[in-house]
């Protein structure tokens, strides 16, 4: 199976659009839980949204509130969910943990503690570390200073991978990103007349590829060598499939040709000390970078901001020193999530973090530490946008359940929260990491099946 990390496309008919839109609308007016008012990623826009939904989607307000629901027992969760986890097609092990939002209580641990593959899962981790280190509203800087010699400029990354290459007024890959072209402007604008076009991205240390990571991990469609510098996730233009094998240099070709000049005026080097700045741009938000990681599983933006956590820390801004301030991040934050994280976004078959370490990172998010709002946020819903747009087919959670997926050559995970029957709001997080090679489609049809189970029991 192969490893994925991209933007997925919902394709459903009128109908199954208007079904789904209208359960978001009773979930998230139910729920408490903020979703951007602009049309999903990867949803169909041409389909005409719904006035009661846009409603529902306009309203901000606390992720979880006190319920007067009834909790559900832990008998009542074992009898519900454990006959599902028991499914074939999940393999020969599965690890789960579910949890009562509001008390807190374990409603069913099956080997939790056992660390294990996470996947994509392993991006909540990213996610909670970032938000805990910067806030939600600070954006990344990406700066062209000029050159040690004249004519030269220098594009110094700054770790933003959504710095786009899109020509002015073209859509970027990514929702409000800073564009080459303002820079190149700024350049023009500062009086230089470049003549070369310099790339430092010594921010960023180590290998460019994560420990565990195969050959044809990086470039892929999911997935790219991580560098300071680059534009659209490591693409070489914006609407590229596969990654780029040489981000930083995509990047200076970008800003060389918007000062109309020829490829082979880049290169690589390191700025001036104190070198004069010529331009400037600022990426979006963290929490918006954030969100889009999540929803869309975005491997190079969750190893970008991995990086930001080890620059806060003060550790080396490599895959290493990424992991081990994600670690020591949470851990300050009240999270121990263990030391076997190898990279930021899961993408490592080597990673390790037990479904009781996502459980309590959950737990955090949406009852306990409002600046982690944006990992609950930033989540997929059930049937309707992100990595499961299309999930949840024909089995209860459609725009009922919020959640990280992850998959990886025989492993398939889901964490998140939902509402039971009863409106109760419940934490769950599940790893089966034996599935069998052919068979991860029918691993994730299981896991959500089982995850529905849990939406249409009131477990008592």
């Amino acid at each position: 199976m192969t490893r994925r990390g991209g933007r997925t496309v919902l394709i459903v008919v009128l109908v199954t659009v208007l079904a789904v839109a209208a359960a978001i609308g009773g979930y998230l007016l139910a729920s408490g839980i903020r979703q951007s008012n602009a049309s999903p990623a990867g949803s169909a826009s041409a389909v005409p949204f719904p006035s009661a939904v846009r409603g529902a989607l306009a309203t901000p307000s606390p992720i979880a509130t006190a319920s007067v629901a009834p909790a559900p027992t832990a008998a009542g969760v074992s009898a519900a969910l454990s006959p599902r986890l028991d499914d074939v097609r999940l393999g020969a092990r599965v690890l789960a943990q579910v949890r009562d939002a509001q008390s807190g209580a374990v409603l069913l641990d099956r080997n939790a503690a056992t660390p294990a593959a996470p996947a994509s899962t392993a991006k909540l981790a990213t996610a909670a570390a970032v938000l805990s280190v910067r806030s939600a509203t600070d954006r990344i800087t990406t700066r062209v200073v000029a050159g040690a010699t004249p004519g030269a400029v220098v594009l110094v990354g700054a770790g933003d991978p959504t710095l786009t290459g899109a020509a002015p007024g073209a859509a970027p890959a990514y929702p409000e990103a800073a564009r080459i072209s303002d820079l190149a402007r700024a350049v023009r604008a500062s009086g230089v007349t470049p003549s070369a076009v310099v790339v430092d991205s010594s921010l960023f240390t180590g290998a460019p590829t994560g420990p565990g990571w195969g050959p044809g991990d990086a470039p892929s469609a999911y997935a790219a060598p991580i560098t300071a510098a680059m534009v659209d996730g490591g693409r070489d233009t914006p609407d590229a499939v596969i990654r780029s094998a040489d981000p930083a240099g995509a990047a200076g070709r970008a800003l060389a040709a918007d000062l109309a000049l020829p490829a082979s005026a880049v290169t690589s080097g390191d700025a001036p000390a104190r070198a004069r700045v010529l331009a400037q741009v600022q990426s979006a938000p963290i929490g918006t970078l954030v969100e889009e990681m999540l929803r869309e599983s975005d491997n190079v933006i969750a190893e970008c901001l991995a990086r930001q956590v080890a620059l806060a820390a003060q550790q080396p801004a490599s895959f290493a020193g990424a992991a081990s301030a994600t670690a020591t991040v949470l851990r300050s934050a009240g999270i121990d999530i263990g030391s076997g994280l190898l990279d930021g976004s899961g993408l490592s078959p080597n990673d390790r973090i037990s479904p009781a370490a996502l459980a309590a990172l959950l737990q955090s998010a949406a009852t306990g530490q409002p600046r982690l709002r944006d990992v609950v946020d930033g989540m997929s819903v059930a049937g309707w946008d992100g990595t499961l747009a299309t999930r949840f087919v024909g089995v209860a959670g459609v725009g009922v359940v919020r959640g990280k997926s992850g998959t990886l050559t025989g492993v398939s995970a889901l964490a998140g929260l939902l509402r039971d029957h009863d409106g109760r709001l419940l934490l769950f997080s599940i790893v089966a990491d034996q599935v069998p090679a052919a068979g991860t489609s029918e691993a994730q049809q299981a896991l959500d099946a089982s995850v529905g189970a849990l939406v249409e029991c009131g477990c008592r």
